[in-house]
């Protein structure tokens, strides 16, 4: 398929040429390309940097036809990019379909028994065996290892971190000789200070940050995905947890002054990238919902697609619109950065030089 395309590359502001060929971007013309757009934004493919395809919405492992439609829904939202935070069956299979997005996988959670969502992680005993899981889920992952940090305790009924700092440390630097990076499963402020220092390269969530451990992690240069849109299940999880009462008033106070977090975590030059939780209890095909909430957080328009896209791509080690890049691309016919009614209808989505017929959200049909 050979394409054309004229319109404004962001994060520029410059109105240019793009062609397609052989799935890739070039600024040269290709002869007999079909002209696609002669007018509107172009974007490199969106990222959700904190996607769990095979949890099956609702809870549960999904089983393959139902990870084929995530990735789908995924694909038509713009997300062409997914890093998938933890998932408990293996999804290479969707490495085979050029239709479907291009997945980053984190492995499975590591997590201790009964403290976290049943079944979806590994569980281990003994946590002395937490740097050599990460080393091994850091050889079968793709460059990247999801740990939980923190999880209610029913014993005191509230969260608490589930490990020690010496071994995190230990675990931390065994990925790191692989390798890998390691993102975090957190919550609450108790596990922040020991997951920082032992230098974690990212915090999935982190609503319980305070200023002293913004401060720590500028300083380690720890990335942030909040994934607002799932914090904003905390209310409905504090009014199922009438048996711990100290964990449900906790769960609305982080809920309550999330946004104040990620404002004040942005402001000090902590890195926030873009990640619906989709799985469980998010539906997949939001990210233009987590744009909008970080742009609610803080964050302008711009930056907030940013942390969405080009931002994203880089940090993910991942190209964005340049010469010889695959041809992952995102139109719009107006200014993705006017809001999330324009985020949410890309007149185009081109995967792999492609262009993919999207479905309509309400019928279903392409």
């Amino acid at each position: 398929m050979r394409l054309h395309l004229r319109g404004v590359i962001l994060p520029g502001d410059e109105v240019r040429d793009v062609w397609v060929h052989d799935g890739l971007i070039s600024f040269e013309p290709v002869r007999d390309a079909e002209t696609l757009c002669d007018t509107g934004w172009i974007v490199p493919g969106l990222v959700d940097a904190h996607c769990h395809v095979g949890i099956r919405y609702g809870g549960g492992h999904s089983d393959r036809e139902d990870a084929i439609a995530q990735a789908e829904i995924e694909r038509d939202a713009g997300a062409l990019l997914l890093r998938d935070a933890g998932s408990p069956i293996d999804t290479r299979f969707i490495d085979e379909r050029e239709d479907l997005p291009r997945i980053i996988r984190a492995g499975r959670h590591i997590a201790r028994p009964k403290r976290y969502i049943r079944e979806l992680g590994i569980e281990l005993d003994d946590e002395r065996e937490l740097p050599r899981l990460v080393a091994e889920q850091a050889r079968r992952g793709d460059g990247w290892v999801k740990i939980v940090g923190d999880w209610i305790d029913r014993s005191v009924g509230d969260l608490r971190p589930l490990w020690s700092d010496a071994v995190l440390k230990e675990a931390i630097d065994a990925a790191h000789r692989e390798g890998a990076r390691v993102t975090a499963h957190v919550f609450g402020e108790d596990a922040l200070p020991g997951l920082i220092e032992a230098g974690i390269d990212c915090l999935e969530h982190g609503t319980g940050l305070t200023d002293e451990t913004i401060e720590m992690m500028v300083r380690h240069g720890t990335a942030l995905v909040p994934t607002l849109i799932n914090i904003d299940t905390f209310p409905g999880i504090a009014d199922g947890a009438t048996k711990f009462p100290v964990y449900a008033a906790h769960m609305r106070d982080l809920h309550a002054r999330v946004r104040d977090t990620v404002g004040r975590a942005h402001a000090a030059g902590v890195a926030i990238y873009a990640g619906t939780d989709a799985g469980g209890s998010i539906r997949h095909g939001r990210i233009a919902d987590e744009i909008e909430a970080l742009h609610g957080a803080g964050l302008s328009w711009h930056e907030a697609l940013g942390a969405a896209a080009w931002q994203a791509r880089s940090w993910l080690g991942r190209p964005g619109i340049e010469a010889g890049a695959p041809a992952d691309l995102v139109v719009y016919e107006s200014d993705p950065r006017g809001g999330r009614d324009v985020l949410a209808a890309p007149s185009h989505v081109i995967l792999r030089g492609r262009v993919r017929p999207r479905r309509d959200p309400v019928t279903g049909h392409r």
